[in-house]
């Protein structure tokens, strides 16, 4: 993109984190082909706050609407929830998920989103899974930014079938068919 003048530039990037919230400095100063400097000056003239501030305001609202599990308890940060339909976290990994010896985040980090997801889209005080059918697609590497999608396909009495997918911006890297048992009274 050529360089756009600052008010142009304002503008553009007003509308492109509406569109898009996770889009980090980085990013953006690539998009603008400016320094992430310059983006961060941007946004604090704009009071856009930081990528991890937007998404944490995106999720308060939806954690409100949790039943059966807390805020601490989703793994990343919940964006969307209608319980029984459908639901999205968004996570940023770091240092401290990869494998010891490599940039490569630990398997169980990407799965423990999408099962936390799995829950937290279910209508119930207590959720458990079942049984999980799934496929690591693609690797994810530290500082990188994964969004899981979990949709309940259907409902048979206390059964529910959620299926996740994570990407990592338009690459698919994760699938799971989960088979979720909620508890509906109490024991």
């Amino acid at each position: 993109m050529n360089k756009l003048s600052k008010e142009k530039r304002h503008k553009k990037l007003q509308k492109i984190i509406n569109e898009n919230p996770f889009l980090t400095d980085k990013e953006l100063a690539d998009y603008f082909n400016v320094s992430v400097q310059t983006i961060r000056l941007d946004r604090l003239e704009l009071n856009i706050p930081e990528v991890r501030k937007r998404i944490k305001n995106m999720a308060q609202s939806a954690y409100k609407r949790l039943k059966s599990v807390n805020e601490g308890e989703v793994i990343g940060e919940l964006i969307k929830l209608k319980l029984n339909n459908y639901a999205e976290s968004y996570l940023m990994t770091d240092k401290r998920m990869a494998l010891q010896h490599s940039n490569i985040i630990r398997g169980h980090h990407i799965f423990a989103q999408a099962n936390s997801l799995a829950v937290g889209v279910i209508d119930a005080k207590l959720v458990l899974t079942g049984k999980v059918e799934l496929k690591f697609l693609k690797p994810v590497y530290i500082e990188e930014s994964i969004k899981a999608k979990a949709q309940v396909k259907d409902i048979q009495k206390n059964k529910y079938f959620v299926n996740v997918n994570t990407f990592r911006k338009d690459d698919h890297i994760f699938k799971g068919d989960f088979i979720m048992f909620a508890q509906t009274e109490k024991r």
